[in-house]
């Protein structure tokens, strides 16, 4: 097996281009239109139609068809905030002017090209020629913009803003001198002089700071920081760490103030002041090692259905907006959780002490309290200041035995005092569940591992994290409380925050359907104008329990938009809602945190007026900060595991094993493992055979016929693994 011959990951940009050359056929280049709905389309036709200076609101929407003014209004402005239209002050409307020049960031470079990314549209080719001495990361000013049979290309025409992105890397040391291969989307190995190696060794991974040669070119590095053997994943996740830049120590001042925090205790006041549940059948369900409890319920039925009360640790009682810990709390925006270690969002004398719903103590909450009829539709909602004395500290693992009628009787009896508030939880969350799917929910396998260290921090197995009965329980009940908090807001008119998933655009649909359809998975739901939540799941339900379901839950996974959060209400298509918003984890997520201090207000009597002016600002930055901060933490957390089970599988070299084609590129395909494993099969490696690529998910030997498809069985044997890249390496078991 060769070194740095593998290829780049299934989502690199450079796969937009199907390879390294550069574009050829060149026409005049412009923005991709934004328009996604029917309505939005029908916008951006009359406006072509009509041309000149422009068209009045109201004319345009007669010219447009659209008899629904809302649509209308709502359609026009997303266009308008995309830059795909212009608004004058007189409410004329007019299409933009075609682009000569676009701002975008360089997310990928190799030696001899680039790529940047635009707010709109596909990632843009630059040759190294035209790059002008930018590097990673660099906000560019591009011109000579054009369309190629490739894609588009352009030059780098000045650099808009320098990044300050910290770039990691493994050194390698040998007779001809220090090289490093960079963590990421630099894509060519750069030289280290001596004088810049600052001690690292062969294998180290190091932080390096980039330098430029006498022409200009990215070629050199220096050493600024050492982490350690780049065969540890526990180093490699301190590399990741760095270089996502997730903070990791409070300041002083923040650590200082958690500590007076920590003392304060529930006193007679607190409890006069809020609504007394002491005395309620109240319970926690988490993993076993968790010690961040931010959440409780309880239940019980009624003559018309069920009251469930979802009891919130009250964060924003103890993190007032602008101290210290809040202001850290916002640059940190979540928790973020590795194999080994998890980073709070908030310092562990609130996360793990005064916050956190340790059973059989009092303490402060915030509480959904909600009516559902006996068919599950919520009637009523109200919030309330608390203050709970949880009963039992639940487990997972626990309570899936009562459920399944497995648990002893120690456990038995550990549970009786919540016993019967269990039973009507369960019985509320499986009419949740059954509402979820028939209005089109989307059951989107998890393709999450859990990871088993030994006692230094080593890999020694992975096993795929799997949802249990109280699992879904107590997601189903989150929803819940979830979605009254959006509904509060929304009947209140005030500023606020929400977990937004918008619709998939209909190219991407149509790009979906193609694939399935040559997958020979029906799709037949995705074939009309706006295919719904519903429809996808009928396509998810299909393919259930066969070798298809990873593939295909991966690639509707990459037709739909992020979630992210936003100050404006624009529905969570997954999840078939139209208001749903995060109120849940205080203790972890700075959104919710922010909802609780919007809702506090509101709960407290503070007039409509105050809170608008209070918030608007602050619920629109805490949306896109949220938002950034938790991209962060994915990203950290998604390349630390694949360090993890690289290191796993470094110890299973030679071993034979069975998996499904997960992705196929023009060198190979990957192959995912029982255990979400995913290892690259170069087509090399197959003896005798000459395939050929489909461009999309199928290589056929043009010898024998054989074909290697998506979706298909492959036998393999575990060839290589580079704990260092994360990168998995297999060999077909026949070669």
């Amino acid at each position: 097996m060769k070194k740095n011959t593998r290829p780049a990951r299934r989502n690199s940009p450079s796969r937009s281009f199907g390879g390294a050359g550069a574009p050829t056929t060149a026409e005049t280049y412009s923005l991709p239109s934004a328009a996604n709905t029917i309505e939005e389309k029908l916008i951006v036709a009359a406006l072509k139609r009509c041309a000149g200076d422009g068209v009045p609101e109201r004319a345009l929407q007669r010219e447009s068809g659209i008899r629904d003014k809302d649509a209308f209004y709502e359609a026009l402005h997303k266009l308008s905030d995309c830059g795909e239209v212009k608004t004058d002050k007189d409410h004329w409307v007019k299409l933009a002017p075609p682009v000569k020049e676009v701002e975008a960031t360089l997310v990928s470079i190799s030696e001899k090209f680039g790529f940047a990314r635009p707010k709109m549209g596909e990632d843009i080719f630059i040759p190294g020629r035209d790059l002008n001495g930018a590097f990673l990361g660099d906000t560019v000013l591009l011109c000579d913009l054009q369309k190629r049979d490739r894609g588009p290309s352009g030059k780098v025409r000045r650099i808009v803003k320098r990044a300050e992105n910290k770039i990691t890397g493994t050194v390698h040391v040998d007779g001809h001198g220090a090289t490093v291969t960079p963590d990421g989307p630099i894509r060519y190995n750069m030289e280290i002089p001596q004088s810049l190696l600052g001690g690292a060794k062969d294998k180290d991974k190091v932080l390096i700071q980039p330098r430029q040669d006498g022409r200009g070119d990215w070629r050199q590095a220096e050493v600024k920081m050492i982490f350690g053997c780049g065969d540890r994943a526990r180093v490699c996740a301190d590399a990741i760490i760095e270089r996502c830049g997730i903070p990791t120590e409070f300041p002083p001042e923040a650590m200082a103030q958690a500590e007076e925090i920590s003392k304060m205790t529930v006193t007679q006041a607190d409890i006069a002041q809020r609504l007394d549940l002491r005395d309620e059948p109240i319970f926690t369900i988490d993993s076993a090692d968790a010690k961040d409890l931010d959440d409780a319920v309880s239940a019980r039925k009624t003559a018309e259905g069920y009251t469930l009360g979802v009891h919130i640790a009250d964060v924003s009682h103890y993190v007032k907006a602008g101290t210290p810990i809040d202001s850290e709390a916002f640059l940190r925006g979540t928790s973020v959780y590795f194999a080994d270690r998890v980073i709070p969002m908030l310092p562990e004398a609130l996360s793990n002490g005064v916050c956190s719903l340790n059973a059989g103590t009092e303490k402060l909450t915030f509480s959904a309290l909600m009516d559902f009829d006996r068919e599950g539709n919520m009637v009523d909602y109200r919030f309330e200041k608390t203050v709970i004395n949880s009963k039992v500290r639940g487990v997972y693992s626990e309570v899936n035995q009562i459920l399944a009628g497995t648990a002893g009787e120690e456990i038995l009896n550990k549970y009786a005092p919540v016993m019967e508030s269990l039973k009507t939880a369960k019985e509320l969350a499986d009419i949740l569940a059954a509402n979820g799917k028939g209005r089109g929910q989307m059951d989107l396998t998890s393709d999450e591992i859990k990871f088993v260290l030994d006692e230094d921090g080593v890999c020694v197995d992975i096993l795929p994290r799997t949802q249990g009965p109280s699992e879904e329980l107590i997601e189903q009940l989150m929803v819940a409380a979830n979605c009254a908090a959006a509904k509060a807001s929304l009947d209140a008119e005030i500023p606020f925050l929400y977990r937004v998933h918008e619709r998939p655009s209909p190219d991407r649909v149509v790009e979906l359907c193609d694939l399935l359809e040559r997958l020979s998975v029906s799709c037949k739901e995705l074939m009309h104008g706006t295919p719904t939540a519903k429809d996808f799941a009928c396509v998810l339900d299909r393919v259930k329990g066969t070798g298809k379901e990873s593939v295909v839950n991966q690639r509707i996974l990459r037709t739909m938009d992020k979630a992210r959060y936003d100050h404006r209400e624009l529905g969570h298509f997954g999840l078939a809602l139209k208001e749903y918003s995060h109120f849940t984890s205080p203790i972890r997520r700075y959104p919710d945190t922010s909802i609780h201090r919007i809702l506090s207000d509101l709960v407290n009597g503070v007039d409509k007026g105050t809170i608008a002016k209070r918030y608007r600002t602050f619920a629109e930055e805490s949306a896109l900060e949220s938002s950034k901060t938790e991209v962060r933490a994915v990203t950290g957390e998604r390349d630390a595991e694949d360090c993890y089970t690289a290191e796993y599988m470094r110890a299973h070299l030679g071993e034979h094993h069975v998996g499904v084609i997960n992705g196929v590129t023009p060198k190979g395909i990957f192959v995912k493992l029982p255990n979400n494993a995913e290892g690259f099969v170069s087509l090399s490696d197959f003896e005798n055979c000459d395939f050929q690529f489909d461009g999309e998910i199928m290589h056929r030997d043009l010898r024998s016929g054989r074909v290697l498809m998506m979706g298909q069985e492959l036998a393999i044997i575990v060839a290589g693994a580079d704990v260092a890249t994360g990168r998995i390496d297999f060999v077909p078991e026949e070669a």
